[in-house]
């Protein structure tokens, strides 16, 4: 049979007009609801209408039209009309459902076999290659402090000791490079990652042909800086080191003029001897120590002295240091190429023409001069109580001065070393030490830094060989230029300033590790103290006396200075000192002694003191390169703001303010921070801004303008 649908459209003319009422298509909808009905019986489909077959292949044109016209009408509003009954139509009828049904049960049993067997057996793959396979770059996430140990374990004394020999026999040569190639074919050994050279060519004072002089002009005596009198032959070790007995970018020439004891040259020192003498043009008596260097060379010369004769009193130093003899070299560059201060020394800069940065004639002396020009007795104790070296103020001296020095461009050399990190690669770890600069001072304490960063790649590229990564990236620098003013760090932070300014977290000091064998000293910005404080009570050495009050948050020497004050970020150093040398007055570390390779040794004959550094700062490197949330802490920045502007008349505003601040940062501990280091609360992009946050703390307490020598 066959249907045919008509269409309201197509309705006979003349019909009713009342053919579309409800009744009517409520009873057309009845008759499609049976139509359709008995279109879904069973078996149905299986039959063939071959009259409309024959039809079609009879009139090819209409083929279309009668394809359209055997489709079953859906409309509600449509109507079926019966056109024809077929009788000679043969209709086929074939029984094919059991056997289907038995090939597709067939089929979905062997489609769910295979299925079961692949999954199994890409278990067995997985586990197998997971098992003996591990990942070049396993994630950091899950390391604990075990990991931490497992690689702190493997740095040796022994191993410190080699390096540290191997290095000294280079500080012989002539040219800078050597040094710094030595010291890039060792890293990339290690297996650290593009290692490079960064150079800058830049203006250097170095030490003139021969030694300054000093004369007491009444007795027409003529002294080496170290009190050698001009006439004798120069001992073992001392020509070279009088040479650089010197104060690097210091006014060059002679000076005849009054000698004026001004004692450590603070303000209120200055103020009382103006009121007694004349202090234009005349030659001042001065001691390291207790203020910066640069700040008390700025007061002298408004003051309208002419030059300055610097020394360190031996009661300010330890009583097993014995270096009334010693000289030492200043530097009065306050960072950087003088030529081209506060940009990089780079092909194409401005140079501008800087030989000396002060109009002062300064010339380093030993306390020994000292102690002659004065005519002080040879007893310095009074009643077990050392007595400073002092002038009487009725005596008048007159003495000579002349400084040499020469000045040239020169090329140093920092070399650059980087280990990627896994998570936050853009995050930078500044790991810092020196090496020599061979047109420099005559020391060998540079070996102890040299060594000790390159005892902690050892280790660390030891671990990352068998696949662990740090989340953040670690960058080690060997600076040169060191003595000259931090000159090599300044200018690679001043050539890419904008990158390091967003993007470093910390810097780790490896500056002048070894300057005594008594105490462990550590210097951390507030933001690290704490952090600090919790590794000395762990680390400390059996040998150290190691106590709370040595964590500070004074002013670090080194090349750590431009990362502090130009671009505000949180620093760590650790050092072995004196105890002496802790408890007198600080910036005495400005004074580059030219310590020898046997003195280093004779402090630390079997370089335990060197692997506890390397240990210590390496501890700090990992936690703050693994951390999730990085280990700063808000609070104690607060604390220090509010500590530093208590003092005998506070400003009661500056307090109130500081005092907000401090309930701002407990707030900011409590809510923000307690909820990141726990694991189950943390959210990743929260931990990100988080992380920006403390990572910007302390650039927000950079000051424009400081005294001369003072952290901004």
């Amino acid at each position: 049979m066959a249907y045919q649908k008509v269409n309201a459209d197509q309705r006979a003319p003349g019909h009713s007009q009342y053919l579309d009422n409800d009744d009517l298509q409520a009873t057309a909808l009845d008759l499609e609801w049976d139509m359709e009905k008995e279109l879904e019986e069973p078996g149905f489909d299986q039959f063939q209408l071959d009259s409309a077959e024959n039809q079609n292949l009879e009139n090819p044109e209409t083929a279309d039209l009668n394809l359209d016209s055997i489709q079953p009408a859906t409309s509600p509003k449509g109507r079926f009309q019966r056109l024809q009954e077929e009788s000679d139509s043969v209709t086929r009828y074939t029984r094919s459902a059991p056997k289907n049904n038995r090939c597709n049960f067939c089929r979905l049993l062997k489609i769910l076999c295979t299925a079961t067997i692949l999954f199994i057996f890409g278990i067995l793959i997985g586990y197998y290659a997971h098992k003996k396979c591990p990942s070049n770059a396993t994630s950091s996430s899950t390391l604990d402090l075990q990991l931490y140990q497992e690689i702190l374990e493997t740095i040796q004394a022994e191993d410190i000791k080699k390096s540290f020999r191997n290095l000294v026999q280079l500080y012989k040569s002539e040219d800078d490079t050597e040094i710094s190639k030595k010291i890039k074919t060792h890293w990339t050994s290690l297996g650290l990652e593009d290692v490079q050279f960064a150079n800058y060519s830049v203006l250097l004072n170095l030490a003139g042909p021969s030694a300054s002089s000093v004369t007491l002009s009444s007795r027409g005596q003529c002294f080496h800086p170290n009190g050698q009198p001009c006439s004798e032959e120069t001992r073992t070790h001392s020509s070279q080191d009088l040479l650089y007995s010197y104060a690097a970018y210091s006014a060059k020439g002679t000076l005849e003029a009054e000698l004026i004891d001004v004692s450590y040259g603070n303000p209120d020192d200055l103020k009382r001897i103006q009121k007694m003498k004349n202090t234009t043009n005349q030659i001042a008596l001065l001691k390291l120590g207790k203020l910066p260097l640069l700040y008390k060379l700025s007061l002298l010369e408004k003051a309208g002295f002419g030059g300055v004769l610097l020394y360190i009193d031996p009661c300010d130093l330890p009583k097993t240091a014995n270096l009334s003899h010693d000289t030492f070299m200043v530097s009065l560059n306050p960072g950087g190429d003088p030529s081209t201060p506060g940009y990089p020394s780079v092909d194409g800069s401005f140079r501008q023409n800087r030989s000396n940065l002060t109009s002062l004639l300064v010339q380093p002396i030993s306390a020994s001069l000292v102690e002659k020009l004065i005519s002080s007795p040879n007893s310095r104790t009074r009643n077990g109580v050392c007595i400073l070296l002092e002038l009487p103020n009725n005596d008048e001296r007159i003495v000579s001065m002349q400084v040499q020095t020469v000045t040239k461009f020169k090329t140093v050399t920092n070399v650059v070393g980087y280990l990627k990190g896994l998570t936050f690669p853009d995050r930078y770890i500044i790991v810092g030490s020196h090496h020599h600069t061979a047109y420099g001072s005559y020391g060998q304490e540079w070996a102890s830094s040299t060594a000790i960063i390159t005892a902690f790649i050892r280790a660390l590229m030891l671990r990352v060989k068998k696949g662990w990564r740090p989340d953040r990236t670690i960058v080690f620098c060997s600076w040169g230029g060191t003595a000259f003013g931090n000159i090599g760090s300044y200018e690679w932070g001043e050539d890419f300033k904008k990158v390091l300014q967003r993007n470093v977290v910390a810097y780790i000091s490896l500056h002048s590790p070894i300057r005594g064998n008594s105490s462990l000293h550590s210097i951390a910005s507030p933001s690290l103290r704490q952090l600090v404080i919790e590794k000395n009570h762990f680390n400390c050495s059996r040998r150290a006396k190691c106590q709370e009050t040595n964590v500070s948050s004074v002013q670090i020497q080194g090349d750590a200075d431009y990362f502090i004050n130009h671009l505000g970020v949180p620093t760590v150093q650790f050092a072995f000192e004196d105890i002496k040398a802790l408890e007198g007055p600080s910036f005495l570390s400005e004074a580059h002694f030219p310590k020898h390779a046997t003195e280093i040794e004779e402090m630390d004959p079997f370089f335990n003191l060197h692997e506890t550094i390397t240990k210590l700062s390496g501890e700090v490197i990992l936690q703050i390169a693994n951390e999730p949330v990085l280990p700063f802490n808000a609070l104690d920045v607060a604390l220090e703001v509010q500590n530093s502007l208590k003092g005998d008349q506070p400003n009661t505003q500056l307090l109130a303010l500081a005092s907000r601040l401090r309930e701002s940062a407990e707030l900011f501990q409590s809510d923000e921070m307690r909820p990141a280091n726990d694991p189950k609360e943390r959210i990743p992009i929260r931990v990100r801004m988080l992380n920006d946050i403390l990572q910007d703390m302390e650039k927000n307490f950079l000051v424009q303008q400081v005294p001369p020598g003072f952290y901004r």
